[in-house]
C-alpha cells in the first residue's frame, strides 16, 4: 500500500507588529491566517481497526493542530521578546490582552517554522509531516516543506 497525503485546514485572527521592519507592518496590525497542514502515510490495513482506511483521523489531526497553534495564537498578539516591544507587550497584557511573547520576528516565514516543529512533535511515529502553507492575506503566504528542511 502506497503513501497518501491529507491535508486539514485551519483558520484564526492572530495581531503581530515586526520590530525594525522598514513598511507599514512595523505598526500592531492583524491577519486573518489560513493554515493548511498536510501529512502523509499508509492508510490503516487492518479492517478490525475503527480507523480502518485512515491515513490519520482527520479529528485527531484536528486536535493536535488546535492545541498546539490554533488555540494559542487565535486573537492574540505577537511580537519578538528580544525587542522593546515587551514593553507594549507588558502593558497590553496588564490591560487584559492575550499577549505571545516569542523568540523570533513574528513574520508568516518564522511562524510557518515555529508551527512546523510544534506540529511534528505531536505527530504519531508513522505519520510523518509534508508541508504547511500560512496564508496571511489572500494573495501572500509562506510555505514550509519537510522535504526541503
Amino acid at each position: 500500500m502506497g503513501n497518501i497525503r491529507i491535508t486539514k485546514l485551519f483558520s484564526f485572527e492572530t495581531g503581530h507588529a515586526l520590530y525594525g521592519y522598514d513598511g507599514k507592518c512595523k505598526n500592531v496590525h492583524g491577519h486573518s491566517y489560513k493554515l493548511s497542514v498536510t501529512v502523509f502515510g499508509q492508510p490503516i490495513s487492518d479492517s478490525t481497526n475503527v480507523k480502518f482506511g485512515m491515513v490519520i483521523d482527520f479529528t485527531d489531526l484536528k486536535k493536535i493542530v488546535k492545541e498546539e497553534i490554533v488555540n494559542v495564537f487565535d486573537h492574540a498578539t505577537v511580537f519578538n521578546k528580544n525587542t522593546p516591544h515587551v514593553e507594549l507587550a507588558k502593558e497590553l497584557q496588564d490591560r487584559g490582552h492575550n499577549v505571545l511573547l516569542v523568540d523570533y520576528q513574528p513574520t508568516s516565514e518564522m511562524m510557518v517554522i515555529d508551527f512546523a516543529k510544534k506540529i511534528k512533535n505531536r505527530l504519531p511515529e508513522n505519520i510523518q509531516l509534508h508541508s504547511l502553507k500560512l496564508q496571511e492575506t489572500d494573495s501572500s503566504y509562506a510555505e514550509w516543506y519537510a522535504s526541503e528542511n
